[in-house]
Protein backbone atom coordinates (compact mmCIF):
# COMPACT_ATOMS: atom_id res chain seq x y z
CA UNK A 1 0.00 0.00 0.00
CA UNK A 2 1.46 3.84 -0.96
CA UNK A 3 2.36 5.65 1.98
CA UNK A 4 -0.33 8.60 2.59
CA UNK A 5 0.36 11.64 5.29
CA UNK A 6 -1.61 14.36 6.74
CA UNK A 7 -0.05 17.82 5.65
CA UNK A 8 -0.88 20.13 7.63
CA UNK A 9 0.08 22.93 4.55
CA UNK A 10 -2.89 21.41 3.01
CA UNK A 11 -4.91 20.39 5.81
CA UNK A 12 -5.23 16.86 3.66
CA UNK A 13 -4.39 13.06 4.02
CA UNK A 14 -1.78 12.85 0.88
CA UNK A 15 0.32 10.34 -1.04
CA UNK A 16 3.33 10.81 -0.34
CA UNK A 17 5.91 11.29 -3.16
CA UNK A 18 9.46 12.21 -2.29
CA UNK A 19 11.37 14.93 -4.91
CA UNK A 20 13.54 11.62 -5.62
CA UNK A 21 12.20 8.26 -5.71
CA UNK A 22 15.70 6.57 -4.55
CA UNK A 23 16.19 8.66 -1.28
CA UNK A 24 13.89 10.93 1.30
CA UNK A 25 15.04 13.89 3.33
CA UNK A 26 13.36 14.61 6.89
CA UNK A 27 14.04 17.54 9.54
CA UNK A 28 12.56 16.92 12.90
CA UNK A 29 12.91 19.96 15.55
CA UNK A 30 14.95 19.05 18.22
CA UNK A 31 15.41 20.12 22.10
CA UNK A 32 16.41 23.36 23.13
CA UNK A 33 18.76 22.03 25.67
CA UNK A 34 17.98 23.97 29.06
CA UNK A 35 16.51 20.87 30.94
CA UNK A 36 15.26 17.47 31.06
CA UNK A 37 12.36 16.97 28.61
CA UNK A 38 8.87 15.45 29.50
CA UNK A 39 6.79 13.58 28.49
CA UNK A 40 4.92 16.02 25.81
CA UNK A 41 8.34 16.66 24.57
CA UNK A 42 9.00 13.06 23.89
CA UNK A 43 6.01 12.26 21.59
CA UNK A 44 7.20 14.13 18.67
CA UNK A 45 10.39 12.02 18.98
CA UNK A 46 8.82 9.08 19.29
CA UNK A 47 6.55 9.58 16.21
CA UNK A 48 8.81 10.39 14.30
CA UNK A 49 11.01 7.67 15.21
CA UNK A 50 8.39 5.22 14.04
CA UNK A 51 8.32 7.42 10.57
CA UNK A 52 11.92 7.04 10.00
CA UNK A 53 11.73 2.97 10.24
CA UNK A 54 9.09 3.21 8.04
CA UNK A 55 11.20 5.41 5.69
CA UNK A 56 14.30 3.35 5.98
CA UNK A 57 11.94 0.00 5.09
CA UNK A 58 10.55 1.51 2.10
CA UNK A 59 13.23 3.67 0.55
CA UNK A 60 16.95 3.21 -0.27
CA UNK A 61 18.61 5.74 1.61
CA UNK A 62 16.52 8.57 3.88
CA UNK A 63 18.49 11.35 5.70
CA UNK A 64 17.07 12.14 9.05
CA UNK A 65 18.03 15.57 10.58
CA UNK A 66 17.06 16.42 14.19
CA UNK A 67 18.52 19.24 15.36
CA UNK A 68 20.17 20.72 18.77
CA UNK A 69 19.02 24.50 20.06
CA UNK A 70 21.94 24.99 21.81
CA UNK A 71 21.81 29.14 21.62
CA UNK A 72 18.69 30.54 23.12
CA UNK A 73 17.45 33.39 26.06
CA UNK A 74 15.77 30.48 27.85
CA UNK A 75 19.02 28.49 28.10
CA UNK A 76 20.83 31.88 29.21
CA UNK A 77 18.39 32.31 32.02
CA UNK A 78 18.72 29.28 33.70
CA UNK A 79 22.44 29.26 33.44
CA UNK A 80 21.80 32.90 35.15
CA UNK A 81 19.41 30.54 37.85
CA UNK A 82 21.60 27.84 38.21
CA UNK A 83 25.16 30.25 38.49
CA UNK A 84 26.92 27.94 35.61
CA UNK A 85 28.64 28.47 32.41
CA UNK A 86 26.19 28.14 29.52
CA UNK A 87 28.25 25.76 27.58
CA UNK A 88 28.57 23.56 30.70
CA UNK A 89 24.51 23.86 31.15
CA UNK A 90 24.07 22.95 27.36
CA UNK A 91 26.67 19.55 27.45
CA UNK A 92 25.10 18.46 30.52
CA UNK A 93 21.56 18.82 28.78
CA UNK A 94 22.69 17.10 25.68
CA UNK A 95 23.95 14.05 27.29
CA UNK A 96 20.79 13.73 29.26
CA UNK A 97 18.66 14.27 26.18
CA UNK A 98 20.75 11.38 24.25
CA UNK A 99 19.57 9.28 28.05
CA UNK A 100 16.71 9.91 27.96
CA UNK A 101 15.62 8.96 24.05
CA UNK A 102 17.54 6.00 24.07
CA UNK A 103 15.68 4.50 26.95
CA UNK A 104 12.52 5.32 25.26
CA UNK A 105 13.98 3.21 21.54
CA UNK A 106 14.34 6.52 19.71
CA UNK A 107 17.38 5.57 16.82
CA UNK A 108 20.21 8.20 16.43
CA UNK A 109 19.11 10.14 13.15
CA UNK A 110 21.48 10.84 10.53
CA UNK A 111 22.58 14.24 11.43
CA UNK A 112 22.56 16.16 14.63
CA UNK A 113 23.52 19.49 14.27
CA UNK A 114 24.02 21.92 16.94
CA UNK A 115 22.88 25.92 16.14
CA UNK A 116 26.01 27.32 17.06
CA UNK A 117 28.18 25.05 14.95
CA UNK A 118 25.98 26.91 11.55
CA UNK A 119 26.23 30.42 12.86
CA UNK A 120 28.06 31.57 9.38
CA UNK A 121 25.04 29.80 7.50
CA UNK A 122 22.43 32.08 9.78
CA UNK A 123 24.51 35.13 8.81
CA UNK A 124 24.82 34.30 5.06
CA UNK A 125 20.92 33.89 5.01
CA UNK A 126 20.15 36.43 6.62
CA UNK A 127 21.99 38.98 4.14
CA UNK A 128 20.15 37.20 1.18
CA UNK A 129 16.98 37.96 2.75
CA UNK A 130 18.35 41.71 3.64
CA UNK A 131 19.30 41.65 -0.47
CA UNK A 132 16.05 40.22 -1.39
CA UNK A 133 13.95 43.06 0.49
CA UNK A 134 12.65 40.73 3.22
CA UNK A 135 14.40 42.04 5.69
CA UNK A 136 15.66 44.74 7.44
CA UNK A 137 18.19 46.54 10.14
CA UNK A 138 17.03 48.28 13.09
CA UNK A 139 18.91 48.96 15.99
CA UNK A 140 21.06 46.40 15.82
CA UNK A 141 18.37 44.11 14.98
CA UNK A 142 17.48 42.37 11.55
CA UNK A 143 13.80 41.82 11.43
CA UNK A 144 11.79 39.73 8.88
CA UNK A 145 9.29 41.78 6.86
CA UNK A 146 6.24 39.34 6.81
CA UNK A 147 4.44 41.97 4.45
CA UNK A 148 7.38 40.75 1.62
CA UNK A 149 5.49 37.69 1.26
CA UNK A 150 2.15 37.80 -0.18
CA UNK A 151 1.57 34.39 1.10
CA UNK A 152 2.80 34.66 4.89
CA UNK A 153 0.38 32.50 7.06
CA UNK A 154 -0.18 29.71 4.44
CA UNK A 155 0.60 27.40 7.17
CA UNK A 156 -1.23 28.03 9.86
CA UNK A 157 -3.88 29.77 8.37
CA UNK A 158 -4.39 33.01 10.66
CA UNK A 159 -5.63 36.09 9.57
CA UNK A 160 -3.79 39.27 9.97
CA UNK A 161 -4.97 39.92 13.39
CA UNK A 162 -4.33 36.11 15.28
CA UNK A 163 -1.28 36.43 12.99
CA UNK A 164 0.15 39.53 15.47
CA UNK A 165 -1.95 38.13 18.95
CA UNK A 166 0.13 34.82 18.44
CA UNK A 167 3.64 36.39 17.48
CA UNK A 168 4.62 35.54 20.79
CA UNK A 169 7.14 38.70 20.58
CA UNK A 170 7.02 42.03 21.75
CA UNK A 171 6.04 45.04 19.71
CA UNK A 172 8.77 46.80 19.59
CA UNK A 173 9.43 50.26 18.35
CA UNK A 174 12.12 49.60 15.68
CA UNK A 175 9.65 47.06 13.67
CA UNK A 176 7.74 48.13 10.84
CA UNK A 177 5.16 45.85 11.63
CA UNK A 178 3.77 44.36 14.73
CA UNK A 179 3.63 40.82 13.17
CA UNK A 180 7.67 41.51 11.80
CA UNK A 181 10.08 38.70 13.75
CA UNK A 182 13.87 38.80 14.65
CA UNK A 183 16.49 36.81 12.71
CA UNK A 184 19.24 38.96 14.50
CA UNK A 185 19.65 40.06 18.03
CA UNK A 186 22.32 41.78 19.99
CA UNK A 187 24.47 40.33 22.51
CA UNK A 188 25.55 42.11 25.39
CA UNK A 189 29.18 41.08 26.60
CA UNK A 190 28.12 38.87 29.19
CA UNK A 191 25.60 36.60 26.73
CA UNK A 192 26.58 34.32 23.94
CA UNK A 193 27.18 36.16 20.32
CA UNK A 194 28.96 36.49 17.22
CA UNK A 195 30.27 38.95 14.89
CA UNK A 196 28.32 39.98 12.15
CA UNK A 197 27.80 42.43 9.53
CA UNK A 198 25.07 44.10 11.89
CA UNK A 199 27.33 44.02 14.64
CA UNK A 200 27.89 41.57 17.71
CA UNK A 201 24.97 39.34 18.66
CA UNK A 202 23.03 36.17 18.10
CA UNK A 203 20.57 34.38 15.85
CA UNK A 204 16.59 34.50 16.60
CA UNK A 205 14.95 31.15 16.69
CA UNK A 206 13.56 30.42 13.50
CA UNK A 207 16.83 31.38 11.24
CA UNK A 208 18.52 28.57 12.90
CA UNK A 209 16.42 25.94 11.67
CA UNK A 210 15.89 26.94 8.36
CA UNK A 211 19.40 27.47 7.79
CA UNK A 212 20.51 23.85 9.82
CA UNK A 213 18.23 21.99 7.30
CA UNK A 214 19.59 23.46 4.31
CA UNK A 215 23.25 22.65 5.09
CA UNK A 216 22.11 18.92 5.11
CA UNK A 217 18.77 18.37 2.63
CA UNK A 218 18.87 21.60 0.79
CA UNK A 219 16.80 23.96 0.23
CA UNK A 220 13.49 21.58 -0.71
CA UNK A 221 13.20 18.41 1.06
CA UNK A 222 10.78 16.33 1.87
CA UNK A 223 9.25 16.26 5.11
CA UNK A 224 8.95 18.61 8.45
CA UNK A 225 7.82 17.62 11.20
CA UNK A 226 7.08 18.81 15.15
CA UNK A 227 5.00 19.03 17.44
CA UNK A 228 1.43 21.06 16.24
CA UNK A 229 2.55 24.11 18.83
CA UNK A 230 5.23 24.95 16.35
CA UNK A 231 3.12 25.90 13.74
CA UNK A 232 2.89 29.33 14.54
CA UNK A 233 5.02 31.05 15.27
CA UNK A 234 8.14 28.95 14.63
CA UNK A 235 7.34 26.57 11.02
CA UNK A 236 5.40 29.48 9.79
CA UNK A 237 8.52 31.78 9.61
CA UNK A 238 10.72 28.79 9.16
CA UNK A 239 8.52 28.70 6.04
CA UNK A 240 8.85 32.34 5.07
CA UNK A 241 12.20 32.77 5.67
CA UNK A 242 13.60 30.02 4.13
CA UNK A 243 11.15 30.34 0.98
CA UNK A 244 12.32 34.23 0.82
CA UNK A 245 16.21 33.63 0.62
CA UNK A 246 15.52 30.86 -2.17
CA UNK A 247 13.28 32.04 -4.62
CA UNK A 248 11.39 29.45 -6.10
CA UNK A 249 12.03 27.19 -3.18
CA UNK A 250 9.17 25.12 -1.60
CA UNK A 251 11.00 24.48 1.54
CA UNK A 252 9.09 21.64 2.69
CA UNK A 253 6.94 19.52 0.57
CA UNK A 254 5.26 17.50 3.61
CA UNK A 255 4.76 19.55 6.93
CA UNK A 256 3.67 16.78 9.92
CA UNK A 257 3.16 17.66 13.10
CA UNK A 258 1.51 15.93 16.30
CA UNK A 259 -1.09 16.95 18.62
CA UNK A 260 -1.29 18.20 22.56
CA UNK A 261 -0.59 16.48 25.09
CA UNK A 262 -2.02 16.75 28.52
CA UNK A 263 -1.27 14.87 31.67
CA UNK A 264 -3.88 12.69 33.98
CA UNK A 265 -6.52 15.43 32.23
CA UNK A 266 -4.82 19.02 32.89
CA UNK A 267 -2.10 20.70 31.43
CA UNK A 268 1.01 19.61 32.28
CA UNK A 269 2.12 21.92 35.94
CA UNK A 270 4.52 21.35 38.60
CA UNK A 271 1.92 23.13 41.06
CA UNK A 272 -0.86 19.82 40.00
CA UNK A 273 1.84 17.68 40.38
CA UNK A 274 1.14 15.73 36.55
CA UNK A 275 4.51 17.17 35.42
CA UNK A 276 6.28 13.96 34.34
CA UNK A 277 10.34 14.37 33.04
CA UNK A 278 11.30 11.30 30.88
CA UNK A 279 13.95 10.68 33.41
CA UNK A 280 11.52 10.78 36.37
CA UNK A 281 8.86 8.17 34.85
CA UNK A 282 11.90 5.91 33.85
CA UNK A 283 12.58 5.52 37.39
CA UNK A 284 8.97 3.63 38.07
CA UNK A 285 8.87 2.00 34.67
CA UNK A 286 10.60 0.57 31.38
CA UNK A 287 11.18 2.69 28.54
CA UNK A 288 9.53 0.58 26.07
CA UNK A 289 6.54 1.25 28.48
CA UNK A 290 6.57 4.67 27.86
CA UNK A 291 7.56 4.38 24.65
CA UNK A 292 4.12 2.31 23.71
CA UNK A 293 1.82 4.66 25.94
CA UNK A 294 2.72 7.78 23.86
CA UNK A 295 1.93 5.33 20.50
CA UNK A 296 -1.42 4.15 21.73
CA UNK A 297 -3.33 7.18 20.59
CA UNK A 298 -3.07 8.28 17.56
CA UNK A 299 -0.53 11.27 16.45
CA UNK A 300 -2.44 13.91 15.13
CA UNK A 301 -5.23 13.32 18.09
CA UNK A 302 -4.69 15.36 21.42
CA UNK A 303 -3.13 12.75 24.60
CA UNK A 304 -4.35 12.77 28.18
CA UNK A 305 -1.06 10.55 29.12
CA UNK A 306 -1.59 9.32 32.44
CA UNK A 307 0.20 7.07 35.02
CA UNK A 308 -2.72 4.37 34.44
CA UNK A 309 -2.22 4.18 30.94
CA UNK A 310 1.26 4.05 31.54
CA UNK A 311 0.56 0.84 33.79
CA UNK A 312 -1.57 -0.43 30.89
CA UNK A 313 0.84 0.07 28.36
CA UNK A 314 3.55 -2.34 30.40
CA UNK A 315 0.67 -4.89 31.04
CA UNK A 316 0.50 -5.20 27.09
CA UNK A 317 4.01 -5.41 26.42
CA UNK A 318 4.53 -8.40 29.33
CA UNK A 319 1.62 -9.77 26.79
CA UNK A 320 4.29 -9.73 24.40
CA UNK A 321 7.16 -11.02 26.09
CA UNK A 322 5.23 -13.89 27.76
CA UNK A 323 4.91 -15.18 24.51
CA UNK A 324 7.86 -14.47 23.34
CA UNK A 325 9.40 -16.45 26.51
CA UNK A 326 7.18 -19.41 25.56
CA UNK A 327 9.32 -20.09 22.34
CA UNK A 328 12.52 -18.51 23.09
CA UNK A 329 14.19 -21.52 22.53
CA UNK A 330 12.87 -21.46 18.71
CA UNK A 331 14.75 -19.55 16.32
CA UNK A 332 12.28 -17.06 14.31
CA UNK A 333 11.98 -17.48 10.61
CA UNK A 334 13.23 -14.06 9.16
CA UNK A 335 9.65 -12.32 8.11
CA UNK A 336 8.45 -9.30 6.35
CA UNK A 337 5.92 -7.14 8.46
CA UNK A 338 2.53 -8.70 8.71
CA UNK A 339 0.45 -6.66 6.07
CA UNK A 340 -1.83 -5.65 8.57
CA UNK A 341 0.84 -3.47 10.58
CA UNK A 342 2.39 -1.69 7.31
CA UNK A 343 -1.31 -0.56 6.18
CA UNK A 344 -1.95 0.82 9.13
CA UNK A 345 1.00 2.28 9.37
CA UNK A 346 0.77 3.50 6.17
CA UNK A 347 -2.30 4.97 6.32
CA UNK A 348 -0.84 8.08 7.96
CA UNK A 349 1.13 6.78 11.22
CA UNK A 350 -2.15 4.49 12.63
CA UNK A 351 0.09 3.29 15.29
CA UNK A 352 -3.10 2.50 17.68
CA UNK A 353 -4.31 0.16 14.63
CA UNK A 354 -0.99 -1.47 14.05
CA UNK A 355 -0.52 -2.24 17.82
CA UNK A 356 -3.65 -4.10 17.75
CA UNK A 357 -2.53 -5.72 15.08
CA UNK A 358 1.05 -6.99 16.44
CA UNK A 359 -1.08 -8.01 19.78
CA UNK A 360 -3.21 -10.09 17.34
CA UNK A 361 -0.34 -11.30 15.96
CA UNK A 362 0.82 -12.52 19.89
CA UNK A 363 -2.01 -14.53 19.87
CA UNK A 364 -1.17 -15.99 16.91
CA UNK A 365 1.73 -17.04 18.38
CA UNK A 366 0.51 -18.11 21.57
CA UNK A 367 -2.43 -20.77 19.42
CA UNK A 368 1.04 -21.77 17.26
CA UNK A 369 2.94 -22.68 20.54
CA UNK A 370 -0.33 -24.30 22.68
CA UNK A 371 -0.71 -26.95 19.03
CA UNK A 372 3.39 -27.49 19.22
CA UNK A 373 3.59 -26.37 15.60
CA UNK A 374 7.28 -26.08 15.71
CA UNK A 375 7.56 -24.72 11.85
CA UNK A 376 4.29 -22.47 12.89
CA UNK A 377 5.72 -21.02 15.87
CA UNK A 378 9.18 -20.10 13.97
CA UNK A 379 7.05 -18.75 11.24
CA UNK A 380 4.82 -16.43 13.32
CA UNK A 381 7.31 -15.55 15.57
CA UNK A 382 9.33 -14.17 13.12
CA UNK A 383 6.49 -12.22 11.86
CA UNK A 384 5.67 -11.02 15.36
CA UNK A 385 9.39 -9.42 16.09
CA UNK A 386 8.75 -7.90 12.21
CA UNK A 387 5.98 -5.99 13.28
CA UNK A 388 6.68 -4.70 16.63
CA UNK A 389 10.15 -3.43 15.72
CA UNK A 390 8.95 -1.42 13.13
CA UNK A 391 7.12 0.75 15.97
CA UNK A 392 10.32 0.09 18.18
CA UNK A 393 8.90 -2.71 20.42
CA UNK A 394 9.76 -6.30 21.27
CA UNK A 395 13.87 -5.62 21.01
CA UNK A 396 14.27 -6.68 24.62
CA UNK A 397 15.31 -10.30 25.80
CA UNK A 398 12.11 -12.18 27.02
CA UNK A 399 13.64 -13.19 29.98
CA UNK A 400 15.18 -9.64 31.10
CA UNK A 401 12.17 -7.52 30.37
CA UNK A 402 10.37 -9.46 33.49
CA UNK A 403 14.22 -9.27 35.19
CA UNK A 404 14.64 -6.10 35.02
CA UNK A 405 11.06 -4.49 36.02
CA UNK A 406 11.58 -2.08 38.94
CA UNK A 407 8.47 -3.34 40.71
CA UNK A 408 9.42 -4.57 43.69
CA UNK A 409 8.99 -1.62 45.23
CA UNK A 410 11.27 -0.07 48.29
CA UNK A 411 12.29 -3.13 50.41
CA UNK A 412 11.39 -5.23 47.92
CA UNK A 413 13.34 -8.43 46.70
CA UNK A 414 16.28 -7.80 43.48
CA UNK A 415 16.64 -10.45 41.29
CA UNK A 416 19.70 -11.71 42.92
CA UNK A 417 17.55 -12.51 45.82
CA UNK A 418 15.00 -13.71 43.77
CA UNK A 419 17.35 -15.99 42.04
CA UNK A 420 18.90 -17.23 45.89
CA UNK A 421 15.44 -17.87 46.65
CA UNK A 422 14.61 -20.34 43.56
CA UNK A 423 17.97 -22.05 44.01
CA UNK A 424 16.83 -22.81 47.68
CA UNK A 425 12.90 -24.24 46.31
CA UNK A 426 15.03 -26.47 44.47
CA UNK A 427 17.48 -27.56 46.81
CA UNK A 428 14.37 -28.08 49.03
CA UNK A 429 12.39 -30.20 45.91
CA UNK A 430 15.30 -31.85 45.85
CA UNK A 431 15.42 -33.22 49.17
CA UNK A 432 11.75 -33.76 48.80
CA UNK A 433 11.20 -31.06 51.43
CA UNK A 434 7.84 -29.64 50.13
CA UNK A 435 6.50 -27.45 52.58
CA UNK A 436 9.74 -25.79 52.46
CA UNK A 437 9.41 -25.33 49.04
CA UNK A 438 6.12 -24.23 48.77
CA UNK A 439 7.02 -21.60 51.74
CA UNK A 440 9.44 -19.89 49.67
CA UNK A 441 6.95 -20.12 46.35
CA UNK A 442 4.43 -18.46 48.87
CA UNK A 443 7.44 -15.92 49.87
CA UNK A 444 8.17 -14.94 46.56
CA UNK A 445 4.63 -14.60 44.88
CA UNK A 446 4.02 -11.91 48.36
CA UNK A 447 6.57 -10.00 47.01
CA UNK A 448 5.32 -9.70 43.53
CA UNK A 449 7.11 -12.92 42.20
CA UNK A 450 5.59 -15.51 39.97
CA UNK A 451 7.59 -18.99 38.98
CA UNK A 452 6.88 -20.96 36.68
CA UNK A 453 8.13 -24.77 36.53
CA UNK A 454 9.58 -25.87 33.36
CA UNK A 455 11.86 -29.25 32.07
CA UNK A 456 14.51 -26.88 31.63
CA UNK A 457 13.90 -25.35 35.28
CA UNK A 458 12.40 -22.80 36.90
CA UNK A 459 11.63 -19.00 35.12
CA UNK A 460 10.01 -15.86 37.29
CA UNK A 461 8.65 -12.78 36.54
CA UNK A 462 6.86 -10.09 38.19
CA UNK A 463 3.13 -10.01 38.50
CA UNK A 464 1.63 -7.16 37.02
Amino acid sequence: MPLHLHNTLSRQKELFEPLDPEQVGMYVCGPTVYDRIHIGNARPFVIFDVLYRLLKRRYRRVTYVRNITDVDDKINERAAELGVPIRELTERTVDQFHDDVAAIGVLPPDHEPRATDHIEAMIAMIGRLIEKHHAYVAEGHVVFSVQSMADYGRLSRRNREELIAGARVDVAPYKKDPADFVLWKPSAAELPGWDSPWGRGRPGWHIECSAMSQAFLGDQFDIHGGGVDLVFPHHENELAQSCGANPGSRFARYWVHNGYLMAEGEKMSKSLGNFYTVHELLEDYPGEALRLSLLMTHYRQPMDFTKAGLAEAKRVLDRLYTALRACQDVAPVRAEIEDGVAAALEDDLNTPLAVRQVMADVQTLNKSVAEGDAEAVARDKGRLLAGAAILGLGMDDAEGWFKRQDGAGPGGLDAVQIEALIDARTAARQARDFSEADRIRDELLSQGVQLEDRASGTIWRRAS
